[in-house]
């Protein structure tokens, strides 16, 4: 994880501050209440920063009053126009996203920091792929690892430059061997936090597999302080999938951790229904439980030894357990009740 830390309001990143999750609002900024009621939905399903388009000067200042209803800080997304970013500085957002290669020359850049340095908000330097300068693409030859890297750590050293150092860094690809290799370019280059993930990653099923691959690859080797899960989904789908990631490389506690195994001719259940409905069931709990949904004995208690609870079909009848251990026989269309009255009494 990054050395130096920045604030997104009161949300720390960065030097050794827990790896936060992020997501984007779809609805127009101008609609302030449908932009509100998304944001809300996203701080529910724990999103911790939210990020907003910002095209218009109405959408920047519809940030204020956005702001109003929600607890999380809040990004404002900027392209092109600096004066957007001056706007939505002014309207309370509490970390500005730009890539300085897009707004124009140094004194409008100059313009931003010096607004962001007033109002004690950092900055977000996002490039991409898709928008690298033509010297960079020329000298490398394309969208390349090396040239992600060399266009981020450009425009941070343009706002150095500026004396600003308040600063997150996001240099993201569609494809997940060159964002991770990116990343770990410019996790030997910068002690600043950076903000990962992999861009345009896809429909749902595929976003989530091609985000795990790469954001998962690189929260194993210690890089990333920020993260957010692209989909072409409802965006809190990208919340869900955020802090499973963060869970699955032991990054997050909180919650149920579910273990199932993949069935085969030994279930006699509907494990497949079993398991969704013990997911879903104890979608809220706020417990740090593992809890086990097994198709028969033989992955029953003993290969599912570690979990607090579970249960295991059989023929007819299965068993509930704890820690391995067998509490006693139910029916199988039982399991399900007894399971949740089980971890309910904690007993």
């Amino acid at each position: 994880m990054a050395k130096k830390q920045i604030k997104v309001g009161k949300v720390p990143v960065g030097g050794g501050a827990p790896v936060t999750v992020q997501s984007m609002t779809n609805t127009r900024t101008e609609d302030i209440l449908a932009t509100s009621e998304q944001a809300l939905r996203l701080e529910r399903a724990g999103c911790d920063i939210v990020r907003f388009a910002v095209p218009t000067m109405e959408a920047a200042r519809a940030i204020g009053e956005i702001k109003k209803d929600l607890t999380m800080p809040v990004v404002a997304d900027i392209h092109f126009d600096y004066r957007l970013a001056l706007c939505a500085a002014d309207a309370g957002a509490d970390k500005i996203r730009i890539n300085p290669g897009n707004i124009g020359d140094t004194d409008r850049v100059k313009a931003v920091v010096d607004k962001c340095r007033e109002k004690g908000i950092p900055i977000r330097v996002g490039v991409n792929s898709g928008s690298l300068e033509k010297h960079i693409l020329a000298k490398f030859g394309g969208p390349t690892p090396e040239a992600l890297a060399e266009s981020a750590m450009e425009n941070v050293r343009l706002l150095n430059s500026l004396d600003f150092d308040d600063i997150c860094i996001s240099a993201k690809a569609s494809d997940v061997i060159t964002t991770v290799k990116t990343y770990r370019l410019l996790s030997q280059m910068t002690e600043y936090p950076l903000h990962i993930g992999v861009t345009e990653a896809g429909t749902e099923y595929r976003g989530v597999i091609k985000s795990a691959v790469g954001i998962g690859a690189l929260l194993a080797e210690g890089i990333g302080d920020t993260i957010r899960v692209s989909l072409t989904a409802p965006p809190e789908r990208e919340i869900t999938a955020g802090i499973m990631i963060l869970r699955a490389a032991g990054l997050r506690k909180g919650g149920v951790e579910l273990i199932s195994c993949p069935s085969c001719g030994r279930c006699r259940i509907d494990l497949i229904e079993t398991a969704g409905r013990v997911e879903e069931r104890l979608s809220g709990y706020a417990g740090n439980i593992t809890v086990a949904v097994m198709g028969c004995a033989v992955n029953g208690p003993g290969e599912a030894s570690r979990a607090d609870y579970g249960i295991a079909g059989g023929d007819g009848e299965g068993v509930l357990f704890r820690k391995g251990k067998i509490v006693k026989k139910v029916s199988n269309s039982e399991l399900v009740p007894e399971l949740l009255r089980m971890i309910e009494e904690g007993n």
